[in-house]
């Protein structure tokens, strides 16, 4: 019988072994170093996240991340897994349910997670555990030798710099729509230096700007300030980005379902779409 505990004096290559072993199958594998990069991104809290152990060996495992979302603390569900040889046991589930009390007592109020919409038996746990549906997303990705970044008039109307996130609140009136999670200036801030962060000025006024992570090739966020769209600010600022990069794929994940101007821009560019997901929500 499997024992439920906090992950909180995990040895770090156990954690990254296990969660290499349970998503072996999956189409994108990451490094430890990407791993790594992603716990700290997301926020992650060692002992607000949960394992199961077969003796000494993880074989099930909640990576949470906790902080503030829209004015809530909140635990993020930054990864779930389970090795092949133990997915039939509930295990999942059985987390799940240990961590609810522990998140209380910490005072996290609702747990957020995301969950691709054709992992029809994920989505179905997840119901079945209290969660409802609160936004729906796009994610988009491209080889790099497919990106179009050509302006139609074949120059720059605009000055381009690097910028800090000081001046998030006007950055924040550019936005359509909230992002998600991972993609949150919390989440930026826990790793700033990981990130470029370029800003499209008509003399000392920020007219837009994208944050962009070069390693991975993540449109973190990219907006511009709604008088000065279809100037080809968008385009101007992905490619200031691009410089930087250092990733044979650029990808934007979680462009929320409604607003469409996302879409369409980065399609625009050849950045397909290749599916969606759901954000999840359910209160404690």
């Amino acid at each position: 019988m499997e024992t439920i505990k906090s992950l909180e004096k995990i040895n770090f290559d156990m954690l990254f072994a296990s969660f290499s072993e349970a998503f072996n199958d999956y189409e994108v594998q990451i490094t430890k170093n990407e791993f790594q990069m992603m716990l700290l991104r997301r926020g992650f809290v060692p002992e607000l996240s949960f394992g199961a152990f077969d003796q000494d060996r993880l074989v099930s495992f909640t990576l949470n991340g906790v902080g503030d979302f829209n004015g809530v603390k909140t635990a993020y569900d930054t990864g779930t897994g389970t090795i092949k040889e133990c997915s039939q046991r509930g295990l999942a589930t059985r987390i799940f349910e240990y961590s609810i009390p522990n998140l209380k007592n910490a005072g996290v109020s609702q747990y957020l997670l995301e969950v691709l919409q054709h992992n029809a038996k994920a989505v179905s746990v997840y119901q079945k555990l209290g969660f409802k549906v609160s936004r729906e997303f796009y994610y988009f990705r491209q080889g790099l030798e497919e990106i179009n970044t050509n302006l139609k008039t074949g120059k720059k109307k605009f000055d381009f710099s690097q910028i800090t996130l000081n001046n998030h609140e006007q950055m924040r009136s550019f936005w359509d729509f909230t992002p998600s999670w991972q993609n949150s200036f919390d989440s930026i801030s826990r790793c700033s230096s990981d990130f470029i962060k370029v800003g499209a000025f008509e003399g000392l006024n920020l007219v837009g700007y994208c944050i962009f992570e070069p390693n991975a090739g993540d449109i973190t966020q990219i907006a511009v300030d709604r008088k000065y769209r279809r100037q080809e600010i968008g385009t101007s600022l992905l490619a200031e980005v691009l410089k930087h990069n250092k990733s044979k794929s650029i990808k934007l994940i979680n462009a929320e379902i409604g607003h469409d101007s996302i879409r369409h821009f980065v399609e625009s560019k050849g950045i397909l779409l290749k599916g969606k997901q759901y954000e999840m929500l359910k209160p404690l």
